[in-house]
């Protein structure tokens, strides 16, 4: 890239975050989001992002019981912040909460980027059609989530069983949301996965966006990993480019 004409302030799409669920994904968005812009477009140059950052508390709260209703009320208003500031495009840092922001976000002008369709997208491209969920509770429960890989890209979801979902989600919310990242849970994690290659899946979703910090790619050689969290990133810097 030819620095010396670029015009200035050089022209980009503000991405909007619509963050906080939890601060450790929320921060590793912004970071993934600077660094892969900065990559793309050399010197000091980076993203415009604005986040707006909820109390991962009452988000816990609403989870937990299934609160979907106040969830999603408590949620619309923190989009409508963000579209009175001007994005271009918003983004939700939880795979969760995408629940409750799809319908928030459906007739709204603003774009919204699904974070399972660059993720399906993905496998796609890597020739899958069986692929294993991690995530949290409801994630790996939601009927529309398998619904939507199954009619919109011809994917098949394998979750682990009812005794595996609960250790998944506990270290979701106990550790990987403060960041605390133990050994004897990535081994958890790996042994879940390898009991959802037995029954035959093809690859893997990373489908809560603090599992990255635990397993990734290296940890399972020959084995696709697909983070939920870089393709959305992916997806966001490529809109913001464009």
């Amino acid at each position: 890239m030819n620095r010396t004409t670029l015009q200035r302030p050089l022209p980009q799409k503000t991405i909007g975050i619509l963050g906080g669920m939890s601060n450790q994904a929320t921060g590793e968005y912004y970071r993934l989001l600077n660094e892969r812009l900065n990559g793309e477009l050399g010197g000091w140059d980076n993203g415009e992002i604005i986040i707006v950052s909820v109390n991962f508390g009452n988000i816990e709260y609403f989870v937990r019981r299934g609160l979907w209703d106040e969830a999603r009320a408590y949620l619309q208003e923190k989009v409508e912040r963000l579209e009175r500031a001007g994005v271009d495009l918003i983004l939700c840092v939880s795979n969760t909460m995408h629940r409750v922001v799809e319908p928030i976000m459906a007739g709204r002008t603003t774009p919204f980027i699904h974070i399972a369709d660059p993720t399906a997208e993905a496998i796609q491209r890597a020739g899958l059609r069986k692929v294993g969920l991690l995530g949290t509770m409801p994630v790996m429960q939601s009927e529309d989530l398998r619904e939507r890989f199954r009619t919109r890209f011809g994917i098949e979801l394998v979750s682990p069983d009812d005794a595996d979902k609960s250790i998944i989600d506990r270290i979701i919310f106990e550790e990987l949301v403060r960041r605390d990242l133990r050994e004897d849970s990535k081994r958890e994690y790996l042994r879940v996965v390898q009991g959802l290659r037995v029954e035959g899946a093809q690859g893997v979703i990373l489908g809560c966006t603090e599992i990255f910090l635990l397993i990734g790619q290296d940890d399972l050689p020959g084995f696709p990993v697909f983070d939920t969290t870089a393709l959305h990133v992916e997806a966001a810097a490529a809109f913001a480019r464009g």
